[in-house]
């Protein structure tokens, strides 16, 4: 029994054994993207094809040989968070509390209705409060140690989210975060499934990332993978033969995750069921695991490739990783064998945000039965023999499953199956 367990009173040794995992649903969403402030508004956005890609306006980009980014607009921090918090977050941690307040109305859930322990939150985030930490070496260098804020020991820190969402809503269960590049979204839904599983009520989870300053561009830039294309509408090509690199992007999603026997008893709306998860590591050797990463989530799921009805790619926008990915997929359903879509190609790669995000987007197209295009990219290299959803969504009458793909810089490779409920 690890560490604090028994304060939440969820097993004994050997109890989880003894009973069948129990199966975890999703009953809440909430999204802060480029190209849409909220689930319904984003939702519309995909499947209309809107790019949130454009101009930087968050800082003079006019000096970087990058100037576009997916930029949340219309988004104003004091419009949504109070006066005394402002000093205190990043915005990163802006963009949480906001996605986990409308993911936890969205569920109608009573977290204060639980036991004291029995609520919590996962998080993830590449890179913590990078706005913040600049404007405390501006004040270092600038005018001395005296003028950084008290609040640079923590606000920065990649589990700021974590807390103030615990706090906000009084989640004292389980509380971690995840550092894992763009597969830490899925890392934090599979860490919170675990938590329910162990029998706690409520989990909120997912992940929010935003580095849109000069700080957080440095570190993008030095990188060397984002595009140089200052074409909007012609920069992030997933799966294209002109592909040349990624856009970055900021925003997220968080999802409210519960027992699905709780969740029917309370009579919540479920958006779908998290059937399958699994994570693996790149080797010393240079070989790539996203294939058994995505084997491993669909035996976690029970389910077999001839049973996925559509895949959401990590979509890196790069030749070399874009045609490793395609040469996964293709061993697992065969050529073209699977419809395959990249929709943070209208929001440009979120970080952690990113993979939360298209599983709420995989969860929104199990619930109508529809798959939102990858935009940009006007046709697939021939060569990589997948089915890539393009100019416009694709009705899919029988789509019940979906296999959600994230890859993070390092060598990170997760997977999620979706299911729809009742399938």
């Amino acid at each position: 029994m690890r560490a604090g367990e028994g304060l939440t009173g969820l097993e004994w040794p050997g109890e989880e054994a003894a009973r069948p995992p129990a199966e975890v649903v999703v009953t809440g969403v909430g999204v802060i993207a480029p190209n849409g402030i909220g689930a319904e508004t984003w939702w519309r956005a995909l499947l209309a094809g809107e790019n949130g890609i454009g101009p930087i306006r968050r800082f003079d980009a006019s000096g970087y040989p990058v100037r576009i980014a997916g930029e949340i607009d219309g988004f104003v921090d004091e419009d949504h968070i109070s006066s005394r918090l402002l000093p205190s977050t990043d915005r990163v941690t802006r963009l949480g509390l906001v996605a986990a307040k409308e993911a936890l109305e969205d569920s109608g859930a009573e977290p204060a209705g639980l036991p004291r322990y029995g609520a919590g939150v996962v998080t993830a985030s590449t890179s913590g409060g990078t706005e913040f930490g600049q404007r405390g070496l501006e004040a270092l260098w600038g005018k001395g140690a005296a003028y950084v804020s008290a609040y640079q020991s923590f606000a920065w820190f990649h589990a700021a989210g974590t807390a103030q969402i615990s706090i906000r809503h009084s989640l004292r269960g389980p509380g971690t975060a995840v550092v894992s590049e763009q597969a830490g979204g899925i890392d934090a839904v599979a860490r919170a499934r675990r938590e329910i599983r162990k029998g706690v009520g409520l989990m909120v989870a997912g992940g929010v990332d935003s580095a849109l300053c000069p700080w957080g561009w440095a570190a993008h830039l030095a990188d060397g993978r984002m595009t140089t294309v200052a074409d909007p509408d012609r920069a992030y090509l997933p799966f294209d033969e002109a592909a040349g690199g990624h856009v970055v992007g900021e925003g997220g999603a968080l999802l409210v995750l519960e027992d699905a026997a709780a969740a029917a008893g309370r009579g919540a709306t479920v958006y779908g069921v998290v059937a399958g998860c699994a994570a693996t590591f790149d080797g010393g050797d240079d070989r790539l695991r996203l294939r058994d990463a995505a084997e491993l989530a669909l035996a976690d799921a029970g389910v077999g490739p001839d049973e996925v009805d559509v895949v959401f790619a990590d979509a890196a926008g790069e030749p070399g990783a874009d045609r490793a990915e395609a040469a996964a997929l293709t061993a697992l359903f065969g050529p073209y064998g699977v419809p395959v879509t990249a929709p943070k190609s209208m929001t440009g790669r979120l970080g952690a945000g990113g993979s939360s995000l298209d599983v709420a987007a995989a969860l929104f197209a199990l619930r109508d039965r529809v798959v939102p295009p990858t935009t940009g990219t006007v046709r697939a290299a021939a060569d990589y023999g997948i089915d890539l959803v393009t100019g416009a969504a694709r009705e899919l009458p029988g789509l019940r499953t979906a296999l959600v793909l994230a890859r993070g810089r390092g060598g990170f490779n997760s997977a999620a199956v979706v299911r729809a409920a009742g399938a």
